[in-house]
């Protein structure tokens, strides 16, 4: 196989032998892919910069035996705040590591790879709330793999009206009255409801151009959680 061009984000990263690293890449179109990058930990290596962790870039790859291999890079963005604030670094790689977690290799990941450009970047150039970034994320990224909640109607009786609950349980939301037959479920917001559909409906682009009050990011941030710990069946933070 010859030459591939592919934008890139750098999930991972790991040193191999003395000057070697081994990349973890999400691209849009590969999916996530092994790259090993040879000499880049070399002082004056060209792929140095390039294969940093979160760096996204142009690679240029080929296709080896048993992984792929960087032959180039460009860096398009480093991200250079979030190596200046270990809050910032901690919640981007709690992003990285569960987008490492629900990606492989020859999946479209066009759509995960814009949604974790958008969330690294708020985390890096923003000064909203780290918790309430981590939990749009969650939510966004859970309906993009294929776990997106009930969010027009109740899960059990299909009702609009009333609709006060988040159930675990059954994916989306419940009336007050099915909620409260539904022990595992958490009471939210109006305010919040809108907030959980504004996130799965809304153009990518625009997921974090909103905000809530405290109580309401509280309620979204228990509700995130658990869900996608549910849904992965993993504990994440």
């Amino acid at each position: 196989m010859g030459l591939i061009k592919t934008k890139g984000l750098i999930l991972a990263q790991n040193n191999m032998g003395d000057y070697d690293k081994m990349c973890t890449l999400l691209t849009p179109d590969l999916g996530k892919i092994g790259c090993s990058a040879k000499g880049a930990r070399r002082a004056k290596s060209t792929l140095m910069a390039g294969t940093q962790f979160l760096c996204f870039g142009d690679f240029l790859i080929y296709k080896g035996a048993s992984s792929y291999h960087i032959n180039s890079c460009e860096p398009i963005e480093i991200f250079y705040n979030l190596r200046l604030d270990i809050d910032k670094l901690t919640y981007a790689s709690r992003v990285c590591k569960i987008v490492n977690d629900v990606t492989d290799e020859n999946q479209n990941t066009y759509r995960i790879l814009q949604l974790t450009l958008n969330t690294v970047y708020m985390i890096s150039e923003s000064d909203k709330d780290l918790d309430f970034i981590y939990s749009i994320f969650k939510i966004r990224l859970l309906s993009l793999i294929g776990f997106r909640p009930i969010i027009d109607r109740c899960a059990s009786c299909n009702t609009k009206e009333k609709i006060r609950y988040f159930s675990f349980k059954d994916s989306g939301f419940k009336c007050e009255d099915c909620g409260r037959l539904d022990k595992g479920a958490v009471q939210v917001s109006d305010t919040t409801i809108k907030a959980i559909r504004y996130i799965i409906l809304s153009d990518a682009k625009k997921i974090y151009s909103f905000d809530l009050s405290d109580d309401n990011k509280k309620e979204l941030k228990l509700v995130s959680k658990i869900y996608l710990n549910e849904c992965l069946d993993k504990e994440y933070e």
